[in-house]
């Protein structure tokens, strides 16, 4: 069996998926982590760990972990969930909200990058295929 990175969908979207995250990470000096939370939480809403963990997709102790740091850094602050006591909601601080949109905007510019290398006429079709290709990825991981 012969396997062929360059026309292999998994080694091409990885390779670039860590080319995204190393432009992006440039830009805005830190690691791409928090960027689940900041699309979670960028309208000023409040989520508990366990919806975040649920919207980015990612495991609990990775999750915990990047709210961790973010704590730490102060972008975010946990308040008392009022229907659940073993809770906390969390949200973006001032500061987070600033960050935020700092990486919005280096991810526009890293997004910009990368579909330069299409014409403008083929961007549409490729962002659609993009979007049936994790559709069919996440279907992969549903039962049956």
């Amino acid at each position: 069996m012969s396997y062929e990175r360059e026309t292999s969908a998994g080694y091409l979207t990885n390779w670039a998926a860590r080319l995204f995250a190393r432009s992006l990470e440039r830009r805005i000096g830190t690691g791409s982590g928090p960027m689940p939370v900041f699309f979670a939480l960028q309208d000023g809403s409040t989520m508990t760990q366990k919806e975040l963990v649920q919207v980015a997709a990612v495991e609990q102790p990775t999750m915990a972990n990047t709210l961790n740091r973010m704590e730490r850094d102060g972008l975010i602050v946990r308040t008392p969930d009022p229907d659940d006591r073993r809770s906390a909601r969390i949200a973006l601080t001032p500061l987070g909200l600033e960050r935020a949109e700092a990486a919005f905007r280096a991810a526009v510019e890293v997004n910009d990058i990368a579909t330069s290398a299409l014409r403008p006429e083929e961007r549409p079709a490729f962002h659609d295929m993009l979007r049936r290709v994790v559709s069919a990825l996440e279907r992969d991981g549903e039962p049956d």
